[in-house]
Parts: C-alpha cells; structure tokens; sequence
C-alpha cells in the first residue's frame, strides 16, 4: 500500500507543472516518493520476514523457550511495521502539497494516494498493537507490555493521529475528485 502510494504521488509531481520556484519542490517531492516506494518494498520484505519468525514462535511447545521467542518475534514484529507506519507518516505532507498544488486534473490520483498511505499506516497501526497484544500470552499484561515499549506502544496513537490527518485531507479534496458522488 505504501509502494503504491508513493508510485502515485511520483506520477502526479511529475505531471505538475511548476509555478514560479515551484521546480526544486517537485523534483524534490518526487524523489522523496520515488526513495519512500523502494523503502516501501524494502521493510514490506523484513516485515514478512519478521511475520515468519513471530508465526514459528507460536509452533514452539508451550514453556520458557515458547515464551521467550514469542516475546523476541513480538517485538520484532511489532518494530518493523512501526518503521513502515513512520514512512508513510512522513508523506502525508507531501500528499497535501499535491492535493493543494499539484496537477488539479489528477486530484483522483492524489486521493486514491491517500486511501492507499491510510491503508498502510492503518495496516502498520493494526501489526503494531497485535503484536505487543501478544505479550501478554507470554505472561505479560498490557501495562507492562506499555511500560517495557513505550515508542512501540506511542506508535499507535501516532497513526491513529496520522490516520485522522489523512482523513481530513480526503474529505478536503474529495469533492475535486468524485463530484458526481452525492451520497
């Protein structure tokens, strides 16, 4: 989702014309997309990566050495879809600036970007407290879990917040790209 997010918003900065001084900002921008889709493709591979490890644990015979790996793959887990969620955090602001400045005829593409980035943060947000969520079958309860991750655990709320960013983005723009959708 993020890999297509960025693809988009490399697209639309490229079809915007550039206003006065405006040049530096689109190259600008569409190098950061073009850099947050091969990021993008990157941490999706150490995610599932991560995701293979945390499914092994579980397979383990219950006891210290389940408990453990369980926490281990947890964790891991849980950190390598926040740095996925905290890229795609970082182009919300660009998504803005296209949505405000860029090609008005491809706002379409600038709001199916921002279902896309919503997609990934919200995947990233669901990850990240599954995983610290399972904790707590190694023993642990939430709030020791809280205490033991607090970036992890923060992590949630800065995508609920994100997510919320988007929104408001989309509901700003929405009208641009589906007028015709009255309902």
């Amino acid at each position: 989702m993020l890999a297509l997010a960025a693809s988009l918003m490399s697209m639309v900065a490229g079809y915007t014309e550039s206003d006065a001084g405006q040049q530096d900002e689109i190259d600008a921008l569409i190098a950061r997309a073009q850099s947050l889709r091969e990021s993008a493709l990157k941490l999706a591979d150490e995610d599932s990566a991560a995701s293979s490890a945390f499914g092994a644990a579980f397979r383990l015979d219950p006891g210290e050495r389940r408990d453990e790996a369980i926490r281990a793959a947890s964790i891991e887990a849980a950190k390598t879809s926040a740095a996925l969620g905290e890229k795609a955090i970082g182009a919300i602001e660009d998504l803005f600036w296209l949505a405000h400045q860029g090609n008005s005829a491809l706002i379409a593409d600038v709001v199916v970007a921002c279902g896309a980035l919503r997609g990934a943060i919200s995947g990233a947000r669901t990850n990240v407290s599954f995983d610290l969520a399972s904790l707590t079958s190694a023993g642990q309860s939430l709030e020791q879990v809280a205490k033991a991750n607090p970036a992890l655990w923060g992590s949630v709320e800065r995508f609920n917040a994100a997510i919320r960013h988007i929104d408001t983005l989309t509901a700003e723009v929405d009208d641009r790209a589906a007028p015709t959708d009255k309902g």
